[in-house]
C-alpha cells in the first residue's frame, strides 16, 4: 500500500487491521528520500504514521511477490505523483506502471487515488472503473470508461469511489487476490 502526508486516516487504520485478519502481511510504501523512515501527518486528524519501506529500487522479483498494490484516498496520489525532472515519470507512478505489467498483481485504486496515472493513462485506456466524483472528467480524459458504482472489477483493477467506501473496496481486493491466487502460473 502506498502511503504519504494527507492519507485519510479511517482508511488506513483500517487497512492496517483488516488484510492481515485475511493473512495478508501489509507493507505500506513511500518515497523515503534518502532517509530510514518518514512520518508523515493524516489529513483529518493530523494523525502521525511512520513508514519505513520505499518502492524505489524494488526490482521485479520483488514487485512480484506482492498479490496487490494498492493506491489509497485522500491526497496520497498527489504528493506522491511529483517528480523532480519532469521528463520522467515519478517514481510513484512508475512502481505503479510497472505493476500494471503484472496481471497477477491485483491493482486497487481508490478515490483520489487515479490522479497517480495521469501521466500513464494507456493503463486504464478503455477499462472500466470508478473514482471520486471530482476526477469523473480526469477519467473520461484518460479513456476509461467510469462506472457510477461504489466499487468496479475490471479483471486485475478494483476501483472505489471515495475512502466511505473502504470496507467494501478491501474485502472486493481481498477476494481478488484470492481469485488470482486459484489460478495456475502462466495464465492471467
Amino acid at each position: 500500500m502506498l502511503v504519504e502526508s494527507d492519507f485519510y486516516e479511517h482508511e488506513i487504520w483500517y487497512y492496517s487491521y483488516r488484510f492481515p485478519e485475511e493473512g495478508a502481511e501489509l507493507h505500506f510504501l513511500t518515497r523515503l528520500w534518502g532517509q530510514e523512515s518518514i512520518t508523515f501527518t493524516g489529513h483529518e486528524y493530523k494523525a502521525p504514521f511512520v513508514c519505513a519501506e520505499s518502492f524505489e529500487g524494488m526490482d521485479d522479483d520483488a514487485l512480484r511477490s506482492y498479490s496487490a498494490i494498492i493506491v489509497p484516498s485522500a491526497m496520497v496520489s498527489d504528493r506522491l505523483r511529483y517528480s523532480e525532472d519532469l521528463s520522467k515519470l515519478p517514481p510513484a507512478t512508475d512502481f505503479v506502471r510497472r505493476a500494471f505489467a503484472e496481471p497477477r498483481i491485483v491493482k486497487g485504486i481508490i478515490c483520489h487515488g487515479l490522479w497517480l496515472l495521469s501521466r500513464v493513462p494507456e493503463l486504464v485506456r478503455g477499462r472500466r472503473l470508478t473514482c471520486h466524483p471530482n476526477l469523473y472528467g480526469d477519467a473520461l480524459n484518460m479513456g476509461a470508461e467510469y462506472v457510477d458504482s461504489d466499487v468496479v472489477v475490471d479483471d486485475d483493477l478494483v476501483t472505489g469511489r471515495t475512502g466511505a467506501q473502504a470496507g467494501l473496496f478491501a474485502r472486493t481486493v481481498i477476494e481478488r487476490i484470492h481469485a488470482r491466487a486459484a489460478v495456475p502460473a502462466g495464465v492471467s
